[in-house]
């Protein structure tokens, strides 16, 4: 089996990686990262196969897809919610459209890129998979408090590309599982400002949703693909 982790080097990439290698030590396991220095905190997980990659970037992404034959799963990783100077809106009032794009930019765009250049790639595969970390405050119909308006709007638009390239697969890669994954509020950097208002018990380590997560992809059925799915295995509505 042949496991693409995409942004490999992050708080749930990373685990994720780790994870694959323990649950499937045959396998063939490749991650990506984006700049060097981020890169040195994962270079100590040997037996990964490390690319450099720009998500945001189609031309980097058709490069990477052709350097492989094959492929069996691909997991993407990445996604923001801050920077150093903008958070999630609290209100209308805070909301910028360079933020916006910003979000939908990383969020959003490559999990289409991605699903773009690497079909061709899963064909061969006996069972291809293609799951994404998405969140909760993505789903409209779950939306009761407001706010982090570009956020929602970018994790909300992911969700419609899982739901629609699911409908394409039924129909040109029939074998094919396409998931959108709720991974918890993980201890990582990117919530690392907003875990002090965050019960102990839902404050999970990497470590753990990255198990969580694992698991549902390996026990995805063709019937479960275009599914939004917590790391408890529950359903979410879209």
């Amino acid at each position: 089996m042949k496991i693409l982790i995409v942004g490999g080097s992050g708080g749930i990439g990373s685990a994720m990686v780790k994870e694959a290698l323990a649950s499937f030590p045959d396998a063939e396991v490749h991650a990506t990262f984006y700049t060097r220095n981020i890169m040195a905190s994962s270079a100590h997980i040997p037996g990964v196969s490390w690319h450099r990659l720009d998500v945001t970037d189609e031309a980097a992404i058709k490069a990477l897809s052709e350097s492989f034959e094959s492929l069996d799963w691909l997991i993407n990783c990445v996604g923001m919610l801050h920077t150093a100077s903008k958070g999630p809106e609290k209100s209308l009032s805070q909301f910028d459209g360079e933020f916006f794009l910003h979000n939908m930019r990383l969020n959003t765009l490559p999990t289409l890129l991605l699903a773009k250049h690497f079909s061709a790639k899963l064909k061969s595969s006996a069972s291809p998979r293609l799951a994404v970390l998405s969140a909760r405050v993505g789903s409209i119909s779950d939306n009761r408090l407001g706010g982090w308006y570009s956020y929602r709007a970018s994790k909300a638009a992911l969700n419609m590309l899982i739901k629609t390239l699911a409908v394409e697969w039924q129909r040109s890669l029939q074998r094919g599982v396409v998931l959108a994954l709720h991974p918890g509020t993980t201890k990582t950097r990117l919530s690392a400002p907003f875990q002090a208002n965050v019960p102990e018990d839902k404050l999970f380590l990497p470590e753990r949703v990255a198990a969580d997560l694992m698991g549902i992809i390996a026990r995805a059925e063709v019937g479960d693909s275009g599914s939004f799915l917590a790391y408890d295995g529950a359903t979410i509505s879209w």
